[in-house]
């Protein structure tokens, strides 16, 4: 079992949220205003440090951006 803390190694999962703001023309601002989230908290998501997200929260940027969570999230092995 990997260390706490620690990613596994081989695999990521990458967050698609810039692609998707892009091509909706909307800024992160803008999408934080309408999810309810800290621009800081929303931030820490777009640039893939989050540890966890809320369904609640994913609902609620699927909702705002009108995609499927797979086109927010996807896996990528490393290397790939």
């Amino acid at each position: 079992m990997p260390p706490k803390n620690e990613a596994v190694e081989g695999t990521a999962i990458v967050v698609k949220l810039d692609d998707l703001l892009h091509e909706r023309r909307m800024t992160l601002t803008e999408l934080a205003d309408r999810v309810g989230l800290t621009l800081a908290n929303l931030s820490i998501l777009k640039t893939g440090k989050a540890k966890a997200i809320r369904f609640s929260t994913l609902e609620a940027i699927c909702r705002e951006l009108d995609c499927q969570p797979g086109d927010l999230l996807g896996y990528e092995a490393e290397g790939a």
